[in-house]
C-alpha cells in the first residue's frame, strides 16, 4: 500500500474517531526507537499462499477447520492465542499490544513474525513490551506515515491491518474466519471500529478483484469510499 493512496482514507479515520495525527507519529516514532528494520524476506512463505487472516471474534471457535485448512495463517490480536491453544500454527501475528502481549513475546521468541502497531494510546504498552521480544522478529508498523524502520501497509483494526499485510506480501487468497462485524457484545467504539474495518475489506477486495466470503450478504451496504 503507497502512504499516498492510504494517506486520504487515514485523514478520514482521524476525522471520524477524533485521534490526533502528531500522536500517531509520537507514538510510531517511539517503536522507531526500540526496533531495527525488519528483514521482509521471513514474510516470503506468505506469498501465493492460501491465507487465513483470523479474527478475534466469537466465531473463531467454530471455523478453526477453515484456519487449519489455509497454507498460512495471520492472526490478529487474541485470534493468535486462541488458535495456537487449539494446535493451529500461526505464521505471523498482528497486534497493538492491548491484548495477550505474553503471546507476541513467545511467538517473536520461537522464530515467528509479530507486526507491532504503535499508534496514539498505546506508547506505554509500545514501551513495556517490545524491548522483552526478540527483535529480529518485530515488524513495526503504524497508521501514519511511515519513517525509518516503522512500515505502512494500510488498515485500521488489527484484522483488517493483517488482511492488508497479507495483500502486501502477496497472499494469493484470503479466507476470513472468527470475523463477527455484528458482534453485539462489544462497546460503541469498538462496534464503530468494526464498521470500518468492514469499509476497510471492502476496499481492499476491490483492489485485489477478489471477492471475501466474510462480505457475503453485505456488501451492498457498506459504504464506499
Amino acid at each position: 500500500m503507497n502512504y499516498r493512496t492510504w494517506s486520504p482514507v487515514y485523514d478520514r479515520i482521524l476525522d471520524d474517531f477524533g485521534y490526533s495525527r502528531a500522536a500517531d507519529e509520537r507514538a510510531r516514532d517511539a517503536l522507531a526507537a526500540l526496533v531495527d528494520t525488519f528483514d521482509e524476506s521471513r514474510l516470503d512463505p506468505i506469498a501465493g499462499a492460501t491465507v487465513a487472516v483470523a479474527g478475534a471474534g466469537p466465531s473463531l471457535t467454530e471455523e478453526f477447520d477453515v484456519a487449519a485448512a489455509a497454507d498460512r495463517v495471520v492472526a490478529a490480536s487474541t485470534a493468535a492465542k486462541t488458535l495456537r491453544e487449539a494446535g493451529v500454527a500461526v505464521d505471523l501475528m498482528v497486534t497493538d499490544l492491548d491484548k495477550t502481549p505474553a503471546t507476541a513475546r513467545d511467538l517473536t521468541r520461537e522464530g515467528v513474525p509479530v507486526a507491532v502497531h504503535a499508534h496514539g494510546d498505546n506508547v506505554p504498552a509500545v514501551e513495556e513490551w517490545v524491548p522483552r521480544f526478540d527483535g529480529e522478529y518485530v515488524l513495526p508498523t503504524t497508521q501514519a506515515e511511515p519513517r525509518g524502520p516503522v512500515v505502512n501497509y494500510g488498515g485500521f483494526t488489527d484484522g483488517d491491518r493483517a488482511a492488508f499485510l497479507a495483500d502486501a506480501v502477496g497472499a494469493a487468497t484470503l479466507s476470513f474466519p472468527g470475523w463477527d462485524f455484528d458482534d453485539r457484545t462489544v462497546d460503541a467504539t469498538k462496534r464503530k471500529k468494526l464498521a470500518w474495518a468492514e469499509r476497510l475489506l471492502a476496499w481492499l477486495e476491490r483492489r485485489r478483484d477478489e471477492r471475501f466470503d466474510v462480505l457475503d450478504g453485505r456488501r451492498d451496504d457498506v459504504k464506499p469510499f
